[in-house]
Order: C-alpha cells, then sequence, then structure tokens
C-alpha cells in the first residue's frame, strides 16, 4: 500500500505541474494575442486615416471614381488580416497613377521639379527616400528625414509604417527584421537603368 500511494502521489505532483505549465503558456498566448490585436487596430485606424485623406485628395483633384468611394464601406465587412493587405495596394495603385499622370510633366519642365515635389503623395515620398539611401532605415528614420525635408507635411511614423508595409506587399521594397527592429530598403530596379544609359549616350 505505501508503495501505490507514493507512486499515485508522484503522479498527482507530475499532473499538477503539467497543467501550472499549462496554463502559464495559455495566460502569456492570451497576452501575445491581445498585443497583437492593439497593433492590428491600431494599423486598421491609420489606414483608415490614410483612405481618407487619399479619398479627399481625389476629390480635390477632380477624377474621385466611385469605385474608390464604394470600396471604403466595405471593409469592415474583411476579415482583420485583410485590411492590412487589401488597403496598402489600393493605396500604391492610387499613387501610381497619380506619379504616371506627373511623370511627363517633370521632364516636359524641369524648372518645375521643386513644385511638384511639394505635390507628390507619402507614397512617392517615401519611395524616392528608399531609393537614394544605401542603407536599410527604419519607419522612425524615414519620417524623420521627410518631416526634415517637407517641414510644410505632416508625416506621422504609424502612417509611413502602413505605407511602407504597403509597398513591400507591391514588392517595391524589401523588409528585413534586426533584433526588435524593422528596417526597409528600397526594391532593386533593373530596368530603367538602360533607359537611362541610352539617354545619356544620346546627350552625349
Amino acid at each position: 500500500m505505501p508503495e501505490s500511494q507514493t507512486h499515485s502521489t508522484e503522479l498527482t505532483s507530475q499532473y499538477v505541474a503539467q497543467v501550472t505549465d499549462d496554463l502559464e503558456r495559455n495566460t502569456k498566448e492570451q497576452e501575445r494575442i491581445g498585443v497583437e490585436i492593439e497593433a492590428l487596430q491600431e494599423q486598421l485606424r491609420a489606414l483608415q486615416h490614410d483612405h481618407t485623406v487619399l479619398v479627399n485628395m481625389q476629390l480635390a483633384l477632380g477624377s474621385a471614381s466611385p469605385a474608390a468611394e464604394a470600396a471604403a464601406p466595405s471593409v469592415p465587412h474583411q476579415t482583420s488580416a485583410e485590411p492590412k493587405q487589401s488597403r496598402p495596394k489600393k493605396a500604391a495603385a492610387t499613387s501610381a497613377k497619380k506619379t504616371a499622370s506627373k511623370k511627363p510633366d517633370a521632364k516636359a519642365s524641369p524648372v518645375k521639379a521643386s513644385t511638384a515635389a511639394a505635390k507628390l503623395t507619402l507614397v512617392e515620398l517615401i519611395r524616392g527616400h528608399l531609393e537614394h539611401e544605401s542603407e536599410p532605415r527604419s519607419a522612425a528614420e524615414i519620417t524623420a528625414a521627410l518631416t526634415q525635408a517637407h517641414p510644410d507635411r505632416s508625416v506621422k511614423t504609424t502612417v509611413v509604417r502602413t505605407t511602407l508595409e504597403g509597398l513591400v506587399a507591391k514588392s517595391h521594397a524589401h523588409r528585413a527584421k534586426q533584433g526588435s527592429s524593422v528596417f526597409y530598403t528600397a526594391a532593386a530596379v533593373s530596368e530603367p537603368a538602360p533607359a537611362e544609359q541610352q539617354q545619356e549616350g544620346a546627350a552625349g
């Protein structure tokens, strides 16, 4: 009897220890998911703010499309992961259209370059900054640089980070994690290089 009681006590101790460990892991997992939910909510708020700004810019430019305005109400019905991927793509697509419409002006009249720079979208400013940087940059560093270069514009780190993730999703930028920090670099562009060389050769 004493031996069986001892064996039963050991099993009970093992079960107690296992349940304690499971409870601890469960609690940590809840905390981790809670932090992720808060981060996602913050990103969603930043995306909604960015979307509102982009729609207002479209209205101001007189090129607002019904499709862009109709896309906003459908976002809350999507899962929490979709707004992160779909909405930055829409923002990048919108900026791409604006970039395409502004490029001919920049080539035709280099004198107006400074004026055009003031009208560039945040996506274009961030891409341009990354392309001129040889080292990876964090969202905070990019925000500080843009704020210094464009003091008349209000640049927020959350919006910059959201825009950078949108560029990564469109393969226009690369994302690398070093420790607890995230750094971004411009995606390698292979096609424009030969065209620039041809222009230099023609000019020479």
